[in-house]
Protein backbone atom coordinates (compact mmCIF):
# COMPACT_ATOMS: atom_id res chain seq x y z
CA UNK A 1 0.00 0.00 0.00
CA UNK A 2 1.35 3.40 -0.94
CA UNK A 3 2.55 5.57 1.78
CA UNK A 4 1.24 8.63 2.33
CA UNK A 5 2.43 12.30 3.17
CA UNK A 6 3.30 12.65 6.50
CA UNK A 7 1.38 15.23 8.69
CA UNK A 8 2.75 18.28 8.34
CA UNK A 9 3.35 17.59 4.66
CA UNK A 10 -0.67 17.00 4.44
CA UNK A 11 -1.75 19.83 6.46
CA UNK A 12 0.69 21.94 3.63
CA UNK A 13 -1.55 21.18 1.28
CA UNK A 14 -5.07 21.25 2.25
CA UNK A 15 -4.23 24.52 3.70
CA UNK A 16 -2.94 25.53 0.14
CA UNK A 17 -6.64 24.25 -1.07
CA UNK A 18 -8.13 26.11 1.53
CA UNK A 19 -6.83 29.46 1.52
CA UNK A 20 -6.33 30.12 -2.23
CA UNK A 21 -7.74 32.75 -2.85
CA UNK A 22 -9.23 34.61 -6.43
CA UNK A 23 -6.97 38.02 -5.48
CA UNK A 24 -7.86 41.20 -7.27
CA UNK A 25 -5.61 43.13 -4.80
CA UNK A 26 -1.27 43.62 -5.63
CA UNK A 27 1.11 45.65 -4.46
CA UNK A 28 3.98 46.45 -6.48
CA UNK A 29 6.82 44.24 -7.15
CA UNK A 30 8.09 41.95 -9.39
CA UNK A 31 7.53 38.28 -9.35
CA UNK A 32 11.03 36.51 -8.53
CA UNK A 33 12.20 34.71 -12.27
CA UNK A 34 13.22 31.23 -10.71
CA UNK A 35 9.33 31.40 -8.87
CA UNK A 36 7.64 32.16 -11.75
CA UNK A 37 9.66 29.24 -13.44
CA UNK A 38 9.00 26.52 -10.73
CA UNK A 39 4.93 27.90 -10.97
CA UNK A 40 5.00 27.52 -14.28
CA UNK A 41 6.75 24.16 -14.28
CA UNK A 42 3.77 23.35 -11.75
CA UNK A 43 1.05 24.06 -14.45
CA UNK A 44 2.78 21.79 -17.02
CA UNK A 45 2.82 18.70 -14.59
CA UNK A 46 -0.87 19.62 -14.30
CA UNK A 47 -3.03 16.06 -15.55
CA UNK A 48 -4.55 16.20 -19.26
CA UNK A 49 -7.04 13.85 -20.53
CA UNK A 50 -4.92 11.45 -23.05
CA UNK A 51 -1.82 13.31 -22.15
CA UNK A 52 -2.13 16.00 -24.94
CA UNK A 53 -1.36 18.53 -22.62
CA UNK A 54 -3.18 21.34 -24.65
CA UNK A 55 -1.96 24.55 -22.66
CA UNK A 56 -0.04 27.29 -23.80
CA UNK A 57 1.08 30.07 -21.48
CA UNK A 58 1.60 33.70 -23.03
CA UNK A 59 3.68 35.71 -21.22
CA UNK A 60 2.64 39.05 -21.32
CA UNK A 61 5.76 41.81 -20.85
CA UNK A 62 4.77 44.42 -23.31
CA UNK A 63 3.13 47.32 -21.29
CA UNK A 64 1.26 48.55 -24.19
CA UNK A 65 0.08 45.21 -24.97
CA UNK A 66 -1.13 44.77 -21.38
CA UNK A 67 -2.96 47.90 -21.60
CA UNK A 68 -4.72 47.22 -24.60
CA UNK A 69 -6.03 43.21 -23.07
CA UNK A 70 -7.07 45.98 -19.70
CA UNK A 71 -9.41 47.81 -22.50
CA UNK A 72 -10.47 44.67 -23.31
CA UNK A 73 -11.20 42.96 -20.29
CA UNK A 74 -13.17 46.79 -19.59
CA UNK A 75 -15.56 46.78 -22.35
CA UNK A 76 -16.87 43.48 -21.24
CA UNK A 77 -16.87 44.42 -17.86
CA UNK A 78 -19.25 47.26 -18.98
CA UNK A 79 -21.29 44.73 -21.18
CA UNK A 80 -21.49 42.35 -18.09
CA UNK A 81 -23.03 44.53 -16.19
CA UNK A 82 -25.84 45.82 -18.62
CA UNK A 83 -26.68 42.29 -18.61
CA UNK A 84 -27.35 42.26 -14.98
CA UNK A 85 -29.84 44.39 -14.58
CA UNK A 86 -30.86 45.12 -11.12
CA UNK A 87 -27.71 43.79 -10.40
CA UNK A 88 -25.51 46.38 -12.29
CA UNK A 89 -24.67 48.82 -9.58
CA UNK A 90 -23.37 46.16 -7.20
CA UNK A 91 -21.39 44.38 -9.90
CA UNK A 92 -19.66 47.73 -11.11
CA UNK A 93 -18.50 47.97 -6.96
CA UNK A 94 -16.47 44.73 -7.25
CA UNK A 95 -13.07 44.90 -8.41
CA UNK A 96 -13.05 42.04 -11.32
CA UNK A 97 -8.84 42.15 -12.17
CA UNK A 98 -5.09 43.68 -10.76
CA UNK A 99 -4.05 43.48 -14.57
CA UNK A 100 -3.01 47.57 -14.37
CA UNK A 101 -0.78 46.75 -10.63
CA UNK A 102 0.27 42.37 -10.75
CA UNK A 103 3.64 41.97 -11.12
CA UNK A 104 3.00 39.17 -14.08
CA UNK A 105 0.20 38.74 -16.63
CA UNK A 106 -0.38 36.19 -18.20
CA UNK A 107 -2.64 34.39 -20.80
CA UNK A 108 -3.65 30.92 -20.79
CA UNK A 109 -4.77 29.18 -24.02
CA UNK A 110 -6.17 26.30 -25.73
CA UNK A 111 -3.23 24.77 -28.31
CA UNK A 112 -4.12 24.70 -32.13
CA UNK A 113 -4.80 21.31 -33.74
CA UNK A 114 -6.45 19.73 -30.97
CA UNK A 115 -8.30 18.22 -32.98
CA UNK A 116 -6.25 15.27 -33.63
CA UNK A 117 -5.99 14.17 -30.17
CA UNK A 118 -9.11 11.57 -30.02
CA UNK A 119 -8.06 9.64 -27.18
CA UNK A 120 -10.23 10.51 -24.25
CA UNK A 121 -12.11 13.54 -26.03
CA UNK A 122 -14.32 11.37 -28.40
CA UNK A 123 -17.56 11.73 -27.01
CA UNK A 124 -16.05 14.74 -24.46
CA UNK A 125 -14.28 17.27 -26.84
CA UNK A 126 -14.25 19.59 -23.80
CA UNK A 127 -11.73 17.85 -21.84
CA UNK A 128 -9.05 19.35 -23.13
CA UNK A 129 -10.74 22.59 -21.49
CA UNK A 130 -10.84 20.81 -18.04
CA UNK A 131 -6.82 19.67 -18.63
CA UNK A 132 -6.17 23.60 -19.21
CA UNK A 133 -8.27 24.25 -16.18
CA UNK A 134 -6.09 21.66 -13.58
CA UNK A 135 -2.64 23.51 -15.64
CA UNK A 136 -4.57 26.68 -13.86
CA UNK A 137 -4.90 25.12 -10.58
CA UNK A 138 -2.02 23.81 -10.10
CA UNK A 139 -0.12 27.36 -10.93
CA UNK A 140 -2.73 28.84 -8.31
CA UNK A 141 -2.04 26.37 -5.38
CA UNK A 142 1.93 26.38 -5.99
CA UNK A 143 1.50 30.43 -5.87
CA UNK A 144 -0.10 30.66 -2.49
CA UNK A 145 2.57 28.31 -1.69
CA UNK A 146 4.88 30.98 -2.46
CA UNK A 147 2.81 33.41 -0.96
CA UNK A 148 1.96 35.12 -4.41
CA UNK A 149 -1.64 36.15 -5.24
CA UNK A 150 -3.00 35.01 -8.29
CA UNK A 151 -6.45 36.12 -10.21
CA UNK A 152 -8.60 34.51 -12.78
CA UNK A 153 -9.86 36.91 -15.28
CA UNK A 154 -12.27 35.44 -17.85
CA UNK A 155 -14.55 38.87 -18.78
CA UNK A 156 -13.00 39.12 -22.24
CA UNK A 157 -13.86 39.06 -26.23
CA UNK A 158 -12.44 35.91 -26.97
CA UNK A 159 -11.71 37.08 -30.83
CA UNK A 160 -10.20 40.26 -29.08
CA UNK A 161 -7.86 38.64 -27.14
CA UNK A 162 -7.03 35.93 -30.01
CA UNK A 163 -6.47 38.88 -31.97
CA UNK A 164 -3.71 40.68 -29.96
CA UNK A 165 -2.08 37.85 -29.50
CA UNK A 166 -1.49 36.65 -32.98
CA UNK A 167 -3.20 32.88 -32.16
CA UNK A 168 -3.43 30.64 -34.82
CA UNK A 169 -6.56 29.24 -36.09
CA UNK A 170 -7.85 26.72 -33.49
CA UNK A 171 -5.97 28.23 -30.52
CA UNK A 172 -8.27 29.58 -27.92
CA UNK A 173 -7.73 31.80 -25.00
CA UNK A 174 -9.31 30.41 -21.74
CA UNK A 175 -8.18 32.68 -19.19
CA UNK A 176 -5.89 36.14 -18.05
CA UNK A 177 -3.86 35.54 -15.46
CA UNK A 178 -2.72 38.29 -12.69
CA UNK A 179 0.14 37.02 -10.63
CA UNK A 180 1.62 39.07 -8.22
CA UNK A 181 2.85 40.24 -4.13
CA UNK A 182 0.14 40.47 -2.14
CA UNK A 183 -0.32 42.61 1.39
CA UNK A 184 -2.80 40.00 2.50
CA UNK A 185 -5.02 37.09 1.65
CA UNK A 186 -9.16 37.35 1.85
CA UNK A 187 -10.20 35.66 4.68
CA UNK A 188 -13.01 34.11 2.63
CA UNK A 189 -13.72 34.40 -1.41
CA UNK A 190 -14.01 37.81 -2.14
CA UNK A 191 -17.17 37.82 -3.81
CA UNK A 192 -18.64 35.65 -0.85
CA UNK A 193 -17.50 38.77 1.64
CA UNK A 194 -19.02 41.62 -0.94
CA UNK A 195 -22.37 39.34 0.11
CA UNK A 196 -22.53 38.52 -4.20
CA UNK A 197 -22.48 34.19 -3.53
CA UNK A 198 -21.87 32.00 -0.82
CA UNK A 199 -20.50 28.54 -0.75
CA UNK A 200 -23.21 25.82 -1.32
CA UNK A 201 -22.81 23.00 1.67
CA UNK A 202 -21.23 20.21 0.33
CA UNK A 203 -24.11 18.04 1.11
CA UNK A 204 -25.82 19.81 -1.88
CA UNK A 205 -23.36 18.94 -4.60
CA UNK A 206 -23.08 14.95 -3.44
CA UNK A 207 -24.74 12.44 -4.81
CA UNK A 208 -24.55 8.72 -4.10
CA UNK A 209 -25.86 6.06 -7.20
CA UNK A 210 -27.64 8.38 -9.02
CA UNK A 211 -28.79 12.01 -9.28
CA UNK A 212 -29.81 13.82 -6.73
CA UNK A 213 -30.16 11.11 -4.10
Amino acid sequence: MAKPFDESERAAVYRAIHERRDMRHFVAGAVDPRVLERLLDAAHHAPSVGFMQPWRVVRITDPALRTALRDVVERERQATADALGERRDAFMKLKVEGMGECGELLVMALMDGREAHVFGRRTMPEMDLASVACAIQNMWLAARAEGLGMGWVSMFDVDAVRELLRMPEGAKPVAILCLGHVDEFYQQPMLQAEGWAQRAPLADCLYENGWGS
